[in-house]
């Protein structure tokens, strides 16, 4: 354990601050588990889960004997009077109740206006990608999760990753198939609710942004990372944007990520600061899809229903030059018209209609 995150439970412990013991708790548990103590983490789990269970009996014993003690001494009192005593005892046993220890949900730790924290039965994750691009992510989930054994040599595991690529070819999922695989809760940024009109207030959203997700481990994703790091050389852009830039840039720099990882992502790289992209220990390229990639992504999209007889390479053919999101829209189109038919099997046609429709929307 952190010797900071020890002296924060100490202090919580000292001030019996029962609300900053349940959050440093859930950190313990889940630093011990990405750490890979999983039987310590089943453990810390089990005594915690106790301590609830106990503390709720002792709640319910209390409640019951004050119950018994208010309504001995209030045989007199009216049925009006014995309800609003009953409805303030029953106040105390909910408060009560309310501090016994439990762990917290992610949710509840990144409560905050300025991201998002998306469920992980939510993050998509299965992803084709041609060798060299899956190799490279492949590469930062291993050396996060031998990260341990890293440090013990004096040696950081990718902590800072910027993806780029056209738009639909991947990089949201990207961040996303990173945070399933390695366990990480995955928050993403909200820049309707950070950016503001106001001189300053932005770059000071910027950094509590980062001062919050450098609490507990997570996988901060920044998408369209351009809005903040556009190039200060632009002699079009006013004072407060480069004002922006230079904060992100400091935090980059500064930025303990806590056991976690930092993913941003763009479609904008002519646009971006020269000084962005040696912040970041890794900068992957996420490209359109090869032929055999959008053979793969199709079937893999098609793998819910029955498939008829189809001639791949014609189809392949017709969808050169689509962005991943636009092959698994094929896919999908078809499938609907598959059911809206209510034949259940695509076919052929559904394919060339959907590819057709697809090329039209993006004319």
């Amino acid at each position: 354990m952190k010797g900071e995150l020890l002296k924060r439970l100490f202090r919580a412990i000292a001030s019996e601050d029962t609300e900053a013991m349940e959050s440093l708790l859930s950190i313990v548990v889940e630093d011990e588990r990405e750490k890979g103590h999983s039987n310590l983490a089943e453990q810390l789990e089990n005594i915690i889960r106790k301590r609830t269970r106990s503390s709720s009996s002792i709640s319910k014993t209390q409640f019951g004997a004050l119950r018994q003690d208010e309504q001995s001494r209030d045989k007199e009192s009216t049925s009006n009077e014995e309800s609003n005593s009953f409805l303030f005892n029953s106040a105390k046993a909910k408060n009560y109740n309310s501090q016994a220890l439990t762990l917290l949900s992610s949710k509840h730790r990144f409560n905050h206006p300025f991201i998002v924290n998306i469920p992980r039965e939510r993050l998509r994750h299965h992803m084709i990608l041609s060798d060299a691009t899956e190799t490279r992510f492949r590469r930062i989930e291993r050396e996060y999760a031998a990260r341990d054994r890293l440090a013990h040599y004096g040696l950081l595991y990718r902590q800072k990753i910027l993806l780029y690529g056209l738009p639909g070819c991947g990089k949201t999922m990207g961040a996303e198939r990173i945070a399933w695989n390695t366990g990480l809760t995955f928050i993403k940024v909200r820049f309707d609710a950070m950016v503001s009109s106001y001189l300053g207030e932005t770059a000071t959203n910027l950094r509590e942004l980062f001062e919050t997700a450098a609490q507990s481990p997570c996988l901060l994703f920044i998408d369209e990372c351009d809005a903040l790091a556009k190039s200060r050389d632009d002699n079009q852009e006013v004072g407060e944007i480069k004002r922006v830039v230079n904060t992100f840039l400091q935090l980059l720099d500064e930025y303990e990520v806590s056991n976690g990882l930092l993913v941003a992502a763009t479609n904008l790289t002519k646009f971006l600061d020269e000084a962005v992209w040696r912040r970041f220990d890794d900068v992957i390229e996420v490209p359109k899809p090869t032929k055999r990639e959008i053979e793969a992504i199709l079937r893999q999209t098609l793998s819910s229903i029955e498939v008829g007889s189809i001639d791949w390479e014609s189809i392949v053919q017709k969808m050169i030059n689509f962005s991943a999101a636009q092959v698994v829209r094929v896919g999908q189109d078809a499938a609907k018209r598959a059911v809206m038919d209510r034949e259940g099997l695509v076919i052929q046609e559904h394919l060339e209609e959907s590819i057709q429709d697809t090329l039209v929307s993006h004319a």
